[in-house]
């Protein structure tokens, strides 16, 4: 009989992969980079936590202290003073550490403190309004609690003399307005200029009446002059006012003829 004999198999050999050494590939320089930021940002971020769990913020009235609530405050700002481990605000308009002008008052606020100005009615004061004065100003008078403004206008005794002014009350004081148709000149109200009218003499305001009048008047002097000179018998005199009254008669006559017929005239 033939056996037939199998052909043997080699046997192949198992790969150590303990004994294998692998290499690790080089990071390029971005990579490098990011690796590298990546790693500041963790330890950055551990660090904040840490920081937080010890740290905290102190109330503003504090500039230091042992935890974040007022009454754990170990030392306080400028403005406040520590009581009981708190900071309280120090009131300076009620010490000497407050400034203000001699009319102005002071006004607390947190921490610090304010000047305001008085009201106008008053001269020194203690707080806000007509109400808080200390004296009132000139122009003002205290009625009741508070200062009030006189009306000057209302007074018994005129505030502006001018005839042609009118008074105009303000507060605390008033004013001399010139009456409708005047305007100031020299601090006197006079009579305003029609546009382009030309400057008259004294006497061309003058009617014609009142010409009438005041030559009747110059006439009656000077006959009244004449009758006493006559009175004493001088014969001189005595015959220039006869002749004086029969001018004035002859005058008077004939002017008022002028008048009947100017008159019938117009009446026609």
């Amino acid at each position: 009989t033939i056996k037939c004999i199998k052909p043997l198999k080699k046997k192949k050999k198992k790969k150590n992969l303990n004994k294998l050494k692998i290499k690790p590939r080089q990071a390029l320089p971005g990579e490098q980079m990011e690796v590298r930021l990546h790693r500041n940002l963790l330890q950055a971020a551990w660090l904040w936590a840490l920081l937080a769990a010890h740290v905290h913020s102190c109330p503003d009235a504090c500039s230091k202290c042992s935890g974040p609530e007022n009454d754990q405050c170990e030392e306080c700002r400028a403005g406040w003073t520590l009581h009981n481990k708190s900071c309280v605000d120090i009131d300076e308009c009620d010490t000497e550490l407050a400034h203000c002008l001699p009319n102005a008052y002071c006004l607390n606020t947190e921490g610090s403190f304010k000047c305001r100005d008085c009201d106008a009615a008053c001269v020194g004061c203690m707080g806000s309004g007509p109400a808080r004065c200390r004296k009132c100003a000139t122009g003002y008078r205290l009625m009741g609690p508070k200062c009030l403004d006189i009306d000057e206008c209302s007074d018994r005794v005129l505030a502006c003399h001018g005839l042609d002014e009118i008074c105009v009350n303000t507060e605390g004081s008033f004013r001399c307005d010139c009456a409708d148709g005047f305007i100031r000149k020299s601090d006197v109200c006079v009579r305003k200029q029609l546009p382009n009218a030309q400057e008259k003499g004294l006497f061309e305001d003058i009617q014609d009446e009142e010409v009438e009048v005041l030559q009747q008047m110059f006439f009656g002097v000077i006959l009244c002059a004449l009758a006493t000179l006559a009175a004493k018998g001088d014969m001189v005199y005595t015959s220039i006012f006869m002749g004086g009254v029969a001018a004035m008669a002859g005058y008077w006559l004939s002017d008022r003829g002028d008048r009947l017929i100017s008159s019938f005239l117009k009446g026609r």
